[in-house]
């Protein structure tokens, strides 16, 4: 597990292109036969992948998180976007087709992955947040995921989020996590962009064809960075940042949520004409 420390506004509109990338962008999570795992200072956030070919790969407490088991205080959100495959939780086995997903509360004590096929492996990407209370595992399959439709193809952003770990679907502690889907020729997301200073956020960006890259903006809105990311990176957004992205394709991402509430539209929008 790979440890990321909180940093400060101020501070980050000093960083070089190597230290921006260095703080918040994951750039492999997929590994085979191996769960990969960065810890996030902001918010206590873990993001992972687990990549199981012939292998069964369990979920395993690091000292990070100084528990004896991964959920003992902690809960997760589980989105396979490879192929078929199966999560075992505490005996029971749960099928999952690519895009569908899965929730599991705080208390579970075993958390295995594995493929249905070493030719086509499931591709299990997940975030994990502390809890207090625990709530039922829950399958979420893509078509009970609630949809949101947004954006036109005028402005180049016509995409639909689908909500899969939310209180419209599922009940968690504090985890929110769903699936954005561009249409083809639409590159933009979030933008008009936002800050949620009661939330921070992780996208985990994919579908992204060959030699294409997303933009990925954040910071301060009148002093913004950008990050180069690939196909299969992921970006960690302080509660203080914006985030949004413009890819030379389109594209798929992977939002996750934590922090002080569960209200979605919670946000706080940025006017275009105070953006640098």
């Amino acid at each position: 597990m790979e440890n990321r420390y909180a940093s400060h506004v101020e501070d980050a509109k000093h960083y070089t292109t190597e230290r921006l990338r260095s703080e918040y962008l994951i750039e492999k999570l997929f590994i085979t036969e191996q769960i990969k795992m960065t810890y996030s200072h902001f918010d206590r956030i873990i993001a992972g992948g687990a990549y199981p070919k012939n292998e069964k790969l369990t979920l395993e407490a690091g000292k990070e998180i100084g528990a004896n088991y991964f959920l003992e205080r902690r809960e997760i959100g589980i989105i396979n976007i490879g192929g078929k495959g199966t999560v075992i939780v505490d005996g029971e086995k749960i099928s999952l087709e690519s895009k569908d997903g899965l929730y599991v509360g705080m208390g579970a004590k075993e958390v295995i992955f594995t493929s249905e096929n070493i030719s086509s492996p499931a591709k299990y990407y997940f975030n994990s947040a502390p809890a207090h209370k625990s709530y039922p595992t829950v399958k979420v399959v893509a078509s009970d995921a609630k949809p949101q439709h947004l954006g036109s193809m005028d402005n180049s952003n016509k995409r639909t989020i689908n909500k899969y770990i939310h209180p419209d679907v599922c009940k968690s502690c504090q985890l929110l996590m769903g699936m954005t889907i561009l249409e083809p020729q639409n590159i933009w997301n979030t933008m008009p962009c936002h800050m949620h200073e009661r939330r921070m956020e992780v996208y985990f960006y994919f579908n992204l064809p060959d030699e294409n890259v997303v933009f990925h903006y954040m910071g301060d809105p009148k002093e913004t960075r950008h990050i180069i990311v690939r196909n299969e990176q992921a970006v960690i957004s302080p509660s203080w940042s914006i985030h949004s992205g413009v890819g030379t394709s389109n594209y798929t991402f992977i939002w996750g949520m934590v922090g002080e509430n569960q209200t979605f539209s919670d946000m706080d929008n940025v006017k275009m004409d105070i953006l640098k």
